[in-house]
């Protein structure tokens, strides 16, 4: 599920510091929102949000200084037919960016029309990039997973399994030997493009590790500031199994790289089985070690099938 709805206030309260910009007219549509439809229907920030635009209705129109040019430089009937079509778009805000002086015709559509306009003295490109970037993540479709989500060599890795086989634990091995918590025990997901997924921790359980026995520890505290991350892109799920159900669901050397289903996105995943006595922190870095070499284009899998071929041709 993806939320559907910001408001213009929300919208300017949020960059009114970044943007530097001013509520320049339709003071009174403070609660003007996006279309719900448009934004079930965009495939990311970059379709709700644009320079003036009169065939992409429904999303934020950005006028820098080219488009206030056009909306200005022509015959008054020209001009006022020109700025008369925009409130065909329905636009949730109209930003005026490049510094440009508001248009004595544009303040006065805005203001029967009960459509904000905010003006800003940042560039116009710059503004659209900023608030393509916040949409997109706004308006992202999410899910929460269980499990402990960590950075390990930059890499982002959600360590999943039943409960009680010691993911905690595990997360608090990997810690200690320098990588980086996000989330624990809940993870938020957010798919903040066609390719990306993004984990975050729920602000409840930030820098927290629930270890049984011991309770809940406050990684921050413990192990200072660099044990923590805010967020990472998930790129590797390691899955804890027991051995019964390691023989029963996978193959022990598998073809091909596991994959799973991640809000539309398929994510690389390796299954590790859980006895007593193995090392699994080295065995976690050994698996993300090798997704790494796999991104980078080197399959160890398929270079040791390769050279098994070619010494069967040989011996043949």
């Amino acid at each position: 599920m993806r939320p559907t709805v910001v408001s213009a206030e929300v919208l300017f309260e949020e960059f009114r510091a970044k943007l530097k910009w001013e509520w320049v007219a339709g003071l009174g549509a403070s609660e003007r929102r996006f279309d719900e439809v448009a934004v079930r229907a965009a495939r990311s920030g970059a379709d709700l949000v644009g320079y003036l635009n009169y065939i992409h209705p429904y999303r934020v129109q950005v006028l820098g200084e080219r488009e206030v040019a056009y909306l200005t430089n022509a015959t008054a009937e020209d001009c006022q037919r020109r700025v008369s079509r925009i409130t065909t778009l329905e636009p949730p805000v109209l930003v005026l960016a490049d510094g440009q002086k508001v248009p004595p015709a544009l303040q006065d559509m805005c203001e029967n029309a009960n459509i904000p306009m905010f003006a800003s003295p940042e560039s116009s490109a710059y503004v659209i990039d900023v608030l393509r970037s916040y949409l997109s993540r706004h308006f992202a479709d999410r899910a929460s997973m269980h499990g402990v989500l960590m950075d390990i060599l930059g890499l982002g890795v959600l360590i999943t399994g039943e409960s009680g086989l010691g993911k905690s634990e595990l997360g608090l091995e990997l810690i200690s030997r320098g990588h980086g918590l996000v989330a624990d025990d809940a993870v938020d997901l957010y798919r903040v493009n066609q390719d990306t997924i993004e984990g975050r921790c729920p602000e409840l359980l930030r820098n927290l590790l629930e270890v049984r026995g011991i309770g809940l520890l406050d990684i921050r505290a413990i192990f200072g500031e660099t044990a923590v991350r805010r967020k990472m892109r998930l790129k590797l799920i390691v899955h804890l199994v027991r051995r019964e159900t390691l023989e029963r669901d996978y193959e022990r050397i598998p073809y091909e790289p596991l994959t799973q289903d991640v809000l539309g996105i398929p994510v690389r995943k390796a299954v590790i089985q859980v006895v007593a006595g193995r090392n699994l922190a080295v065995l976690v870095e050994a698996a993300v070690r090798n997704t790494i070499l796999q991104l980078r284009g080197i399959d160890t899998y398929q270079e040791f099938v390769e050279r098994h071929r070619k010494a069967m041709g040989e011996g043949g």
